[in-house]
């Protein structure tokens, strides 16, 4: 299978820098199984990239001895994705992974062609992500985040202090598994030695993280599996949700969809979920598009919850 041009051009460059003798146009061609006049077109498409490629009639091509050659290699549509990416990073109200961020883009941006330079930054001024938190929200110290994956790649067990949602201050020692953005906040999912289980920590209630001299093997981690924990979940519902509402709901949902049928202008969804406080809640933002069909526990709840936010209403216009 042929490589894509990219991919071709960067192995050839590590090639010319790890070579001891120069190559030829024809061995790089029948190394990459292309033709000769591809492996020409490579060498140009270098050039303009300003890899210092030399060139001797009797023996070959290589590069400027002791000349190290950044290695960055990208099409205008991995560019593209890259900016969508960092302007994700950008938009999070984390300031040290904005300041971060910030820093990558440079360090590409100073090893870029000056055509593909004048694209990535059109495309950075072109592309809001998430444009109300970007602007809207004041942005806050973190940090937590990059300690906290270095933990999970280095295997090593963490403890931290962990603000509880009753404002009780704790103190955590866990073995991190994985990091989770859930669409307005980050969370760290790992082993909890105080409560030996799987447990949840909002990355903005952690502080004092101190690493430990204890390391840990996680061995095969199903990520499915820690996210929905399918074994915690205890609680079958179904929603009625209107078919204009359907696409944000099945997309946005923090619960695996178990079942979905259409019913007229409707469609049935069926998952499970642990907790019924948090899911009632999270159903406001659909408003009348959704109807909570069972369990009646939860139905109560969303009676209770309305009834409570209309008494509000009525207080402060009384």
């Amino acid at each position: 299978m042929q490589l894509k041009s990219s991919e071709r051009r960067m192995k050839l460059i590590l090639m010319l820098q790890q070579s001891n003798k120069k190559l030829t146009v024809g061995k790089l061609a029948e190394k990459f199984n292309v033709s000769e006049r591809t492996i020409y077109r490579d060498f140009n498409a270098l050039s303009d990239l300003n890899v210092p490629v030399t060139w001797d009639r009797f023996k070959g091509y290589g590069v400027i001895s002791g000349y190290s050659v950044p290695p960055l290699m990208f099409s205008s549509k991995e560019l593209a994705v890259i900016m969508i990416g960092l302007n994700f990073v950008k938009s999070q109200i984390d300031r040290r992974l904005i300041e971060d961020a910030e820093g990558v883009e440079l360090k590409i941006k100073e090893v870029l062609p000056a055509k593909l330079l004048d694209f990535m930054e059109s495309i950075g001024k072109h592309t809001v992500v998430d444009p109300y938190r970007n602007f809207g929200a004041e942005k806050e110290e973190g940090g937590n985040w990059y300690r906290i994956s270095t933990a999970i790649a280095e295997g090593q067990t963490l403890q931290f202090d962990y603000m509880r949602s009753d404002d009780q201050l704790t103190v955590r020692r866990i073995n991190p598994y994985i990091l989770v953005f859930y669409g307005d906040h980050w969370n760290l999912i790992g082993y909890s030695h105080k409560r030996d289980a799987i447990r949840n920590f909002i990355l903005n209630q952690i502080s004092n993280i101190r690493p430990t001299n204890k390391t840990f093997t996680p061995g095969q981690i199903n990520i499915e599996k820690l996210i929905y924990r399918p074994e915690e979940t205890n609680y079958d519902i179904s929603i009625g949700v209107k078919k204009e509402a359907f696409e944000q709901f099945q997309a946005n949902l923090p619960a695996k969809v178990k079942a979905t049928k259409k019913d007229g202008k409707r469609y049935i969804v069926h998952f499970s979920f642990d907790n019924l406080g948090y899911i009632n809640e999270w159903l406001l933002q659909f408003a009348d598009d959704i109807e909570v069909l069972k369990p009646k526990r939860l139905k109560n709840k969303r009676l209770k919850l309305l009834d409570k936010m209309i008494n509000r209403i009525n207080q402060s216009v009384s």
